[in-house]
């Protein structure tokens, strides 16, 4: 089957958009799944500018974002002194290992506003604490979903549908 560049550049912008609803920067949502996309070896400033009509200061923002989350690293450009930006296999994994602490970290900031907010009984201290509970938990099973992932990942299994 052919590649369908159309489909494929109204794809990106779709799933960008999905993301940068979900609370992701926009720039960087986009320019992460034009890389996730793109052949092997990644994609040049340059190319991901051109591809996202995009400025290079533009490109430059989102990479250096993009790299704070380990989702993407720099590989040199054999014959050229550009490099391209490649995302890395284990992207996903990585990004959300990484911050598998910040669920906690979350759940402490959030414990405390409801020691501030000092009514028990009030309506934001149920939403707080629910919320509280919600990333305790979260917290809790990230470890058991990573090495579940683990084990599909290294048997090959993959999901699509």
């Amino acid at each position: 089957m052919a590649r369908d560049e159309q489909a494929l550049s109204t794809a990106v912008e779709q799933s960008a958009a999905v993301l940068t609803a979900a609370g992701f920067p926009k720039m960087p949502a986009r320019v992460l799944m034009a890389l996730l996309v793109a052949d092997e070896g990644g994609l040049t400033a340059a190319e991901l500018g051109e591809s996202l009509g995009v400025s290079a200061a533009a490109i430059s923002g989102a990479v250096r974002y993009l790299r704070t989350l380990g989702i993407i690293h720099r590989m040199p450009h054999p014959g050229s002194r550009r490099e391209r930006w490649e995302i890395f296999d284990d992207a996903w994994y990585t990004a959300l290992a990484g911050k598998n602490s910040v669920y906690g970290t979350f759940a402490e900031t959030a414990a405390q506003a409801i020691d501030a907010l000092g009514d028990p009984d009030s309506a934001g201290t149920r939403r707080t604490s629910e919320m509280v509970a919600f990333f305790r938990f979260i917290e809790g099973k990230m470890p058991e979903l990573l090495s579940e992932w683990e084990s599909l990942r290294a048997a090959g299994a993959t999901v699509v549908e």
